[in-house]
């Protein structure tokens, strides 16, 4: 693929970018959210019409005009949630829409056998008579695999294909993989989890910004130097990068009092041993790579999805919240990485947006009290300065800065004791960028407990009084102070760090 443009309403989502994957080679292709990867790959199976820009596949100019088209042409897709049939039989999913017929009939018994035979090949017997729903995910993914080498895939792109794996079923996969590359089937692998890279995969591309950045051997840069070029990290000049140093609220210790205590989380693949703390008065960072169990440990704290194992305290209270509804009542509120799906309602107003958790609170009987909805949303556009011609112009005619104000804004006029902010200022322009880094400050000296996900070290470095750093799963560094620095964070995230190690009893290597 070479010189690849792709624009969406203007945006431009693909600039140039370029990707070559060798004959019988196993391809890692990297990126941060909104590098471009997902693009370049329906770009490539003709999911998305390519602006500009050429694709050769062996040797030849193509151009497929749909995922089927580019599956006929010798290239398959297994996405990370499996997209096969439940209630049909392993083989029926395997040979879906191919299956061996004779005068019109399907031909069951040697579409069962062929089926259990290239199972076989993947190093699994099972009954392939059985509805697919009663295996495992992992199995599910074989499944899908067997049906790419039915089809005689000369490239399978692999998407997150580990995620809901154990380690086990990992190396089991891993091991299919090296069989398809002996077997001259080039595999392109998308991943974020290191040591996967590293265990797997030949050569390498990164992505940034919809452009490749890096390109070559895997034993050829370190996890340090592939971390720096997925966050595009470069000398800078000196001083504030932030509107958070216009407080100076990570020189303030806060009040030093607990509020919230996650110990020791596990919950399915993601998360297998995380643990943060959030005192009055401070901003916690929450750092890691993409896939590092970041937005897993805010949605377990905020009720949202349970764990395995492990404890969440809030002040003196334990918190296993069951619900958010529970968490909202306790004193947290959430504002989602996923603005437009997760955050706000775009058909509704500014005001009906901005007063939707409060509404149980502004209702009797049933009926809203419009009088002190109206103080409230007037009140809260002042103080964020949000930018609207009327309360009850509709949300999505905003800009995101705005959008992210109202959320903001929603859980402020709640009054809790903890926000949880999961990469607060991500799409929205500089300006509104540092007026919500200056509101983040100012509302923790006012003594509000702040945990903040954040992809930006600056924000990290500037914002916060501590930075808890999650690997794979796994706490394996709190930094704090003058250890909040680029280097210790960048080391942290791509090797694990013992600095530190609060909670953790002895220092330990961060493990897949």
């Amino acid at each position: 693929m070479q010189d690849i443009q792709k624009q969406f309403a203007g945006v431009v989502a693909l600039d140039h970018a370029t990707l070559t994957v060798l004959p019988g080679e196993v391809h890692a292709l990297i990126g941060q959210n909104g590098a471009g990867k997902s693009t370049l790959i329906k770009v490539l199976t003709g999911a998305y019409r390519k602006d500009g820009g050429t694709v050769l596949f062996g040797g030849k100019s193509v151009d497929f005009a749909s995922p089927l088209a580019a599956q006929v042409g010798g290239i398959t897709t297994i996405y990370q949630e499996v997209n096969l049939v439940g209630l049909r039989t392993v083989a029926e999913n395997i040979f879906m829409g191919r299956e061996p017929k004779r005068f019109g009939l399907i031909q069951w018994g040697a579409m069962n056998a062929e089926a259990a035979r290239l199972l076989a090949g993947l190093g699994l017997t099972l009954d392939v008579t059985r509805p697919l729903e009663e295996f495992s995910t992992a199995i599910q993914q074989m499944v899908a695999l067997a049906r790419a080498v039915s089809v005689q895939a000369r490239l399978v792109i692999m998407d997150e294909p580990t995620s809901s794996l154990n380690e086990r079923e990992v190396e089991t996969l891993f091991g299919v993989i090296r069989t398809l590359k002996r077997g001259g089937v080039s595999v392109m692998f998308v991943s974020h989890r290191l040591d996967e890279l590293y265990a797997v995969c030949d050569r390498i591309t990164v992505m940034r910004d919809g452009k490749t950045v890096y390109s070559g051997e895997m034993s050829s840069i370190s996890r340090l130097q592939l971390v720096e070029q997925m966050l595009g990290r470069e000398i800078r000049s000196e001083g504030a990068q932030t509107g958070f140093a216009r407080t100076g609220a990570a020189q303030d210790p806060g009040t030093g009092q607990p509020l919230l205590n996650a110990s020791h989380i596990r919950a399915g693949a993601r998360l297998t041993d995380a643990s943060i703390e959030v005192g009055q008065g401070e901003v916690v960072g929450l750092a890691g790579l993409l896939g590092s169990g970041r937005s897993e440990l805010a949605r377990i704290v905020f009720g949202a999805d349970r764990a395995d194992h492990g404890e969440v305290t809030l002040g003196d209270q334990h918190a296993a919240f069951r619900t958010p509804i529970d968490a909202i009542r306790a004193g947290i509120g959430f504002c989602s990485e996923d603005r437009k799906a997760e955050g706000i309602v775009p058909e509704l107003s500014v005001r009906e947006n901005l007063t939707l958790a409060l509404l149980p609170r502004l209702s009797k009987a049933g009926i809203v009290d419009t009088r002190r909805q109206a103080e409230v949303v007037d009140r809260f556009i002042a103080r964020l300065g949000i930018k609207t011609s009327d309360p009850d112009q509709p949300i999505r005619e905003l800009s995101g800065g705005n959008q992210q104000k109202v959320l903001l804004a929603r859980w402020l006029a709640m009054n809790p004791r903890l926000l949880i902010l999961d990469e607060p200022t991500r799409g929205i322009d500089v300006g509104a960028k540092a007026e919500i880094q200056q509101l983040i400050g100012e509302l923790a000296q006012g003594g509000l407990g702040v945990l903040m996900i954040s992809s930006e070290l600056e924000e990290l470095i500037e914002g916060c009084h501590r930075v808890t750093v999650l690997r794979e799963g796994q706490t394996v560094a709190h930094l704090s102070g003058t250890q909040i620095s680029e280097d210790q964070l960048l080391h942290a995230m791509a090797q694990g760090s013992a600095q530190d190690s609060l909670n953790h009893g002895e220092p330990r290597q961060a493990a897949l």
